[in-house]
């Protein structure tokens, strides 16, 4: 389960513990002076849970995005979003792992300030960090525990992170046969995600009936090779713009998300 949310979120974040913001220069995030905050379906508080299904497995794990707060940061202001997901007690029994990713996402631009994924994987524990700075236009990506040095990367000027690629998707304007390519930084890589709007579907959930677009993104790799692929997602035709379902093909099988409750 932890690799379908892994794979998934390569537009829709990953899973990892909060972590504290490493420690940052300051000219790396100059101040910008408030202007309005963009328009988003979505506010503090909104909570989305998830089944998780693989293969056979009607419930193999649970998933939830969240929109924790809205908070100073970076001299500007930004929604704190995370998303975590683990296996069902049996399958934790025999293959224990937890997932977490969250990002600071500014609310004046809708980019990303910072990202973090967090992953335990029986014991083995790794947080990845990426520090935007806008003004260079590039990223600052290290691992925790440290193996390698941190890495400076040039990046477009509107790269977002994985979790809030989906965050940003839900804010724009959705019409059958639309088009929008974003820059992706997953996991020390740049991706390019390019999305058409398909048509809407009837999909039916736990949190109820809902039709939605149905979109598949193609992601490729900076060099345009192949990158994630069998990725879906169905997004609502409603106000709320929620991710009512979301679908993975790997290697070890198919994996769907299928939206629970939508609280609060």
């Amino acid at each position: 389960m932890g690799a379908l949310i892994c794979r998934w979120l390569v537009v829709i974040g990953c899973l990892g513990a909060q972590v504290a913001p490493a420690s940052v220069v300051a000219q790396d995030f100059p101040a910008r002076k408030p202007s309005a905050e963009r328009p988003v379906p979505f506010a503090v508080g909104e909570t989305l849970e998830y089944d998780v299904s693989w293969a056979s497995f009607l419930t193999a794990g649970t998933a939830t995005l969240k929109v924790q707060d809205k908070k100073p940061a970076y001299g500007s202001r930004a929604y704190y979003i995370y998303a975590e997901g683990r296996p069902v007690s049996w399958i934790a029994s025999l293959y224990p792992v937890y997932y977490k990713a969250d990002t600071l996402l500014d609310v004046f631009t809708l980019l990303p300030q910072r990202g973090s994924i967090y992953s335990d994987e029986r014991g083995q524990r790794q947080t990845q960090i990426t520090l935007f700075d806008r003004g260079a236009g590039s990223v600052v990506y290290e691992v925790q525990p440290a193996k390698e040095a941190k890495l400076r990367l040039a990046v477009p000027p509107r790269t977002q992170d994985a979790l809030s690629a989906v965050y940003v998707i839900r804010a724009a304007t959705l019409l059958e046969g639309a088009r929008l390519t974003m820059p992706v930084f997953d996991r020390g890589t740049l991706h390019a995600v390019r999305i058409t709007v398909g048509a809407k579907e009837r999909v039916a959930t736990g949190a109820g009936v809902f039709r939605a677009w149905r979109i598949a993104p193609v992601v490729t790799d900076s060099e345009g090779r192949p990158g994630y692929s069998g990725l879906v997602i169905w997004i609502s035709d409603d106000a709320r713009r929620l991710p009512v379902k979301l679908e993975a093909e790997l290697t070890v099988g198919r994996f769907v998300l299928m939206l629970r409750s939508v609280g609060p």
